[in-house]
């Protein structure tokens, strides 16, 4: 009769120690198919244990399928399949670490280290003190009310958009919009989008299942003949500032553009990204505003002009889109977070917002008159030609040499330096393209400037 040591139990109850000793010599093989188990009274006496508790046991091994019972002969070892011992693992490859650039050229986004964070916190402790029962209603489908009032009024007194609140639908960045955008057209429909572009625009389009054609640009942007050549129903655009390139996207083309959606009932999808960094001229005024059909869906995020990490983006839709997302979409939940669209809406509407914009604009301002003098200065000059647009936080750097883009790629990141390349954008590869950089210098602060230089002028050799 087997013998188990039930001083070790620990805190475990005394018949679950018991049901899974029995159990492991089971799965052991200890005991066999077939094999009678002691009786309760006889294992009770051997154990010191109560009757009660070898009981407990053996019922549970039963419910479980590891033992059955005979009619007056008492229990039995079930067959059961053992399990096979494990292959040794291999050894665990480490995650290769995320490498730590010396100079990043490539990476489209802001100064994380000049956002407002006392602000922010306050107005968090704020929203806490004062609000804290409202955090725990549910959010409108269509997100906070007081957001979207807010960002109707914003949209109002600096783009000129006569949108209502109502038309508004707040989500959890571009790319979740991107999802809404292509569930509400439908899988029937056939997206352009502009060639060279931002590649997450395809990717996630894509992934949908829609049909996404990309459609070469001219230096206006997207021509409306190539749209019909495509045929397009619906085109995602940046007529403000696009990225890479950075073209503007001129009153004339802009006019077409609506005529083509009247014309083949389409829909423009407007992406405003980066166009709040403007820093020459008055903004441009939005694709919406001078839409007067109802064809343009426009889209903004605050990613870029408050924090990556603020993942919070919003549509406007017009009428005829509005019915459809209320009559099909209204049963997703708002994804962003009740607190930080409480936040938002108190940081859009106390003035804070545009206070913000007011000091990046100067900032990113004098960083880039800073960046394109050290480029205009620097050791390898006669080599290159600059194109930038007095906006956004890029600009194009074409680059003379007999290099490939691949060969200097590899060339820059042995020396800690990554670089984009205005090929990597585009689906349909143009010899065009070649050599020309896509220039992010959000990140590159006047006092890393020399450094920068240096370590470009031997990237780029000769």
């Amino acid at each position: 009769m087997r013998t188990y040591a039930l001083e070790d139990r620990g805190s475990t109850p005394l018949y679950e120690y018991l049901y899974r000793c029995i159990r492991e010599d089971i799965l052991a093989g200890a005991l066999a198919a077939g094999e009678r188990l002691p009786s309760k009274r006889a294992l009770a006496e051997h154990l010191h244990i109560s009757v009660m508790t070898v009981e407990g046991a053996y019922q549970q091994l039963e419910a479980e399928g590891y033992v059955y019972t005979r009619p007056k002969r008492g229990f039995f070892v079930a067959e059961v399949e053992r399990p096979r011992p494990a292959p040794p693992a291999p050894p665990a490859a480490p995650a290769p670490e995320a490498p730590a650039w010396r100079l990043d050229l490539a990476s489209n986004r802001v100064d994380a280290s000049r956002f407002p964070v006392a602000t922010w916190a306050r107005l968090t402790r704020q929203v806490l003190t004062e609000d804290g029962e409202a955090l725990l209603r549910p959010v409108p489908h269509q997100g906070l009310t007081a957001l979207r009032q807010a960002i109707a009024r914003d949209l109002r007194e600096y783009k000129g958009m006569a949108v209502s609140p109502d038309q508004i639908v707040v989500g959890a960045g571009a790319e979740y919009l991107y999802l809404l955008l292509a569930q509400l057209l439908g899988r029937e429909a056939v997206f352009a989008v502009e060639d060279p572009g931002y590649p997450k625009i395809r990717q996630v389009y894509g992934k949908c299942g829609a049909d996404c054609r990309p459609v070469p640009l001219d230096s206006q942007g997207i021509p409306p003949e190539a749209l019909e050549a495509a045929g397009a129903t619906v085109v995602h655009l940046s007529p403000a500032h696009h990225y890479p390139t950075g073209l503007v996207t001129p009153i004339g083309r802009r006019q077409a553009l609506l005529r083509w959606a009247e014309r083949t009932d389409a829909v423009i999808i407007e992406d405003d990204y980066d166009s709040e960094f403007r820093f020459t001229g008055r903004p441009i005024p939005t694709l919406q505003s001078i839409d007067t059909a109802g064809r343009v869906v426009y889209m903004n995020t605050f990613s870029q002009t408050i924090s990556p990490s603020m993942r919070v983006g919003f549509l406007v839709l017009p009428p005829r889109l509005l019915e459809r997302y209320r009559r099909e979409l209204d049963f997703y939940s708002c994804t962003v977070p009740a607190l930080d669209q409480h936040v938002l809406a108190r940081f859009l509407d106390r003035g804070h917002y545009e206070q913000h914009l007011a000091r990046m604009r100067k900032e990113y301002r004098q960083r880039r008159d800073a960046v394109l003098s050290a480029f205009r200065s620097s050791p390898f000059r006669d080599r290159i030609t600059i194109s930038e647009q007095g906006a956004g936080l890029h600009f194009l750097l074409k680059l003379e040499t007999r290099h490939s883009d691949a060969a200097l790629q590899a060339r820059a990141a042995a020396l800690g330096v990554r670089l984009g390349f205005l090929s990597a954008y585009a689906a349909i590869p143009s010899p065009a393209y070649a050599h020309t950089l896509v220039v992010n210098y959000a990140g590159l602060s006047p006092a890393a400037l020399p450094e920068a230089m240096d370590l470009l002028a031997e990237v780029f050799g000769a």
